[in-house]
Formats: structure tokens, sequence, C-alpha cells
């Protein structure tokens, strides 16, 4: 939630710094002004004259947030709490209580506790939720509750939560948090080294090139390197993590906009640490932005062999600028472009469906490129792995099973009853996954298909021409065959439910690091990995 503390001059502020830095490029003048002009005395009237006293804070919110929505999802106004959560994320520490959380109307949930730091020493668990921080209830605040968990070194601070149930109570004492770029890293059985990279903060290039230095003086001679579920960061640790394995000199990104200082290239500026070595990127449909980049670059270089799934598709460029009263407006500045001269991006915002939702590139408008040794590889649609494996998609209802926090929801469950000692001992079995059935019919799960959606709007018309009673049994016949379909699909899904499901319940008992040590040994993707590695013919067949 934004903070709601009055700005009631922010939005004109906005505009101005928009016109101002665009003045040259845009031949609307008058119209800017005009509009301008419009709203504030719009908002001035309202201000003065509505029935009811008005909150201009809330009202200019509602108003940013309005007009931002209708260009894309990261164009975004950032309040002081929001710049300094960037700083915070792009720096890569923090002082407060080492978790992360998910902020709810009344209360917030432990999404996972770091090793070690004051939330974990003081018994915190993941699906644990605070609703209360020293006296304030977090159903009783307006503004981002999670900000109350962060402050001086070595303050303490009261928490009440609630776990299965059960109030609880613990005291704990604020500490400098560390986001490593790189949580982890190790050699493995087969000579391989796995490095982990899980953001590009200021950090990620420095702690790639590090752990590859240390894992090759262990004796690497072949390197995985894990982008899944990394959302991405800064373009510059981009390019340098590719220069960790590219020449220098070499074309990684393209940025083009209308505008025409945004329009760069960017190439490798140092020289590399190795150029040979064997490389698989794994991706997934978590893997976007700058993790993009990186893998686009290696493929399209043809350095090394992508696994994985489809990764997400983010193709668009944000810079902050820096706004009145220390807030910013991120915005989209251009587009990028991997070396072959691709650009990812699935999603089309400049034109929506009847529903206001961004059209998706169709298959058929997909344009093809060639990477350097002539592979095929294409446009609108993230990064497309060479090697794609079932464990590492992200269906339409696996995506709403991890939107309804039904996956984190049963881990949770599962959690509190069973014993696990060892994750070499774990195995999601059959049972397990009935059990997960079972657990999505007794919640309040509810995935709807685009089928189901058409149907409503189709039962809808049909009452308004009378015709809903003389086609509802034909309609109740098509909900039921639906209804067996999405049960049959759950089924169908299920290597990619039980990876995620496995992912989420490793991390309860063993934390990040422990669910990073079960990849090592049972991970279908980087079992796959190294069996590409270990094979150079196989390998050199899918570069060429």
């Amino acid at each position: 939630m934004k903070n709601r503390i009055a700005r009631k001059i922010i939005l004109p502020v906005v505009l101005i710094g928009i016109f101002i830095g665009t003045v040259s490029f845009k031949s609307d003048f008058f119209e800017i002004a005009k509009q301008i002009e419009i709203f504030t005395t719009l908002f001035k009237e309202i201000n003065m004259n509505y029935v009811d006293e008005t909150n201009p804070a809330a009202l200019m919110d509602t108003a940013i947030k309005s007009m931002l929505t209708d260009l894309d999802p990261y164009t975004n106004y950032w309040n002081e709490q929001d710049v300094e959560a960037a700083r915070i994320n792009n720096a890569g520490e923090y002082t407060g209580i080492g978790a992360l959380v998910k902020s709810g109307p009344e209360s917030l949930t432990i999404v996972e506790p770091y090793k070690d730091y004051p939330a974990d020493n003081a018994g915190l668990k993941a699906g644990d939720e605070i609703i209360k921080i020293g006296n304030i209830n977090i159903a009783d605040f307006n503004e981002d509750a999670g900000e109350l968990l962060n402050g001086s070194p070595d303050s303490n601070i009261e928490i009440t939560y609630r776990r299965q149930g059960e109030l609880k109570t613990t005291s704990l004492k604020r500490s400098a948090v560390e986001l490593n770029a790189v949580p982890f890293y190790k050699l493995l059985d087969d000579k391989s080294g796995y490095i982990v990279l899980s953001r590009f903060n200021a950090k990620a290039s420095s702690e790639v090139a590090r752990a590859l230095k240390d894992l090759k003086n262990q004796g690497a001679d072949k390197i995985i390197l894990d982008l899944r579920g990394n959302p991405g960061g800064l373009l510059n640790e981009a390019i340098n993590i590719s220069n960790i394995f590219l020449p220098q000199g070499e074309l990684i990104v393209t940025t083009k906009s209308i505008i025409e200082k945004y329009n760069r290239e960017y190439y490798t500026q140092k020289e590399p640490i190795d150029t040979k070595i064997p490389l698989v990127v794994l991706v997934n449909g978590r893997s976007a932005s700058a993790s993009e980049i990186v893998a686009g670059a290696i493929q399209d270089l043809d350095r090394g062999v992508i696994v994985g799934a489809r990764s997400f598709g983010k193709g668009l460029v944000q810079r902050p600028k820096e706004l009145a009263y220390g807030t910013q407006l991120k915005i989209t500045i251009s587009r990028y472009y991997t070396p072959s001269g691709r650009c990812i991006q699935a999603l089309d915002y400049r034109q929506r469906d009847e529903n206001g939702k961004a059209i998706r590139t169709k298959v058929e408008d997909y344009n093809q490129f060639n990477t350097r040794n002539g592979r095929k590889v294409y446009d609108g649609c993230g990064i497309l792995p060479d090697v794609k494996l079932e464990t590492s998609e992200y269906s339409d209802i696996t995506q709403s099973l991890l939107i309804q926090d039904a996956l984190f929801d049963f881990a949770t469950k599962y959690y509190y009853s069973h014993e696990l000692s060892n994750p070499k001992q774990f195995n999601f079995s059959d049972s397990d996954f009935n059990d997960f059935k079972k657990f999505l019919e007794s919640s309040d799960f509810e995935y709807k298909t685009n089928t189901e959606t058409e149907l409503d709007k189709m039962m809808d018309t049909a009452e308004d021409e009378e015709l809903k009673a003389k086609i509802a049994s034909d309609v109740s016949r098509i909900r039921s065959q639906i209804n067996t379909f999405k049960k049959q699909e759950l089924q169908d899904k299920k290597p990619e439910i039980v990876s995620l499901l496995t992912d989420e319940i490793i991390k309860r008992y063993f934390y990040k690091e422990g669910l990073y040590e079960y990849y090592t040994l049972s991970n279908p993707e980087i079992l796959k990995a190294k069996s590409i590695l270990n094979n150079p013919s196989e390998y050199s067949k899918i570069l060429k």
C-alpha cells in the first residue's frame, strides 16, 4: 500500500516534469499545458466544494495510479518509501528483521525468514501472520506496514503474530541484512560448477565472477548458471555478467525508443574470465528483464545452452526520474533488443482486449532471427530455451495456484504435519499429491478458464434476449464438462506443480540454502544440464 502523506501538488509536478523533459521531442505543447490547467482547477474544486470531506493525498494517489495504469505495469510513481525500497534492492543491504513478507489488509505474512537473521532467531516461520508491531495493529494502519519492520541497527521490536490459529508474541532486535546476488554456489560431483544468481543488484557481477573463479580453482570444468525466478534489476550488471563469459567488444543489448537519446548499444567493456568453458543457463517463466538480457546474449552468440522453459518476456527498459519531495517516476523509456536484433517483449500494452488486458504476441506473428551460428530464434515470446523441460513450465492453472497462494498454504500445512530431518529423504509422493488436490477442494482456490469467462458473458447476453431458461440445461452440461477438464488439467500439470511444491516445502525445513543443496541432488533442470555438459557432442550439436 502507498504512503498516504498529503502531497497535493504531486500530479502537476509529474506532468510538468514529463513535459519539460520531452519538450524538444513533443509537438503537443499547448495540449499538455491545457490538460495540466484543467486537472489543477478540477482538483482544487473537488477539494473545496465536495459534499463530504476529501483526502487530497488519497485522491491524488488514485489519480496518479489511474493515469499510469493506461501505459504499462512498469511505469510507476514511487513515494519516498518506494524510493528507499528500490535503493535497498539495488544496494543489496538494509536494516530490519531479515525476512521476506507479503502485505495483506489485516496482517503481514512471513513468506521466507532468512537463515540466522533476527526473524529466524526469534522463531518466526513462513506462514506466520504478523498482526501487531509494537502498539500498532496492522489492520488499523493505512500506510505500508512492512516499513514498521525496518529501523535502526540493534533497535528492539515487539511482534504479535498468528500461527495455525494461535496467537504468539516475540521480541527481536533489528540488524543489518545483506541480500546476496549469488546466495549459493557449489562444485558438483561431475566437476560442474553450479551458480545461483537471484537478483541483478550492484554486487551481482562481482559475486558471479568471484564464484566462477573459486569454482575453477576447485576444479570446475563446466558451469551451470541458474537464473530461474530472477526478476532482473540493473542493466549494467546484466552487461557485466555477460562479459564474464563473452569477449570484450561484443554487442550485448540495444535499446530503441522514439526519443533518440535513449537509443543506445551496449558492448562488453572488460576482459572476460572464461570464454571457452561449457555453459548452461537455466531459465523459467519468472526469469525476466536483466535475466533475459543475459540469456538472450548467451543464446544469440551461441556461447551456451539455454535449458528450462520460456522466460517471462519483459523487453521494456525503465529509468527513474526525480520528482518533488523525494519521490520518483519510474518510466518506460525504450525497448531492448538482443544481439540478433529480436525484441523479446511478449505483451503489447498498446493493444488491449475487451477487459483491458494487454494482448500477447501470437505464435504466427513471431519474427525469425538467427544466432551467430545460424540457429533460428524468435521475437515476441521471451527467451525460448534450447532444451525445454515440463518441470520448468508455468501453465495457466499453475499461475493461478501461485497467485492465490495455494502452493504456499499447502506447504505451511505440510510443514506442521510432517517431520523431515534430511532433504535427501524427501519425496513428494502420489499420496501427497492426492492430499494436495483434497486441500484445494476444501480451500477457497478458484481456477476459472477462459471458456468459463466467455460462457458467463454468453449467459448474460442470453438473459437479455430471454434465452437463458431455454439453454440452461445445455450450459449446465458444458460447465460439468469443464470441471472434469480442470481436474484432468491439474493431473496433467502434475510435474510442474510438484516441482514448485517441492521447492516450497524444502525451504520450510532447510531454508533457501537447503533448497539449493537439494537442487544439486534431485532437481530435473540441473540433472538435465549436467547430462548436456557431460556429453560434448550433444552440447556442440545443440549450438550448431
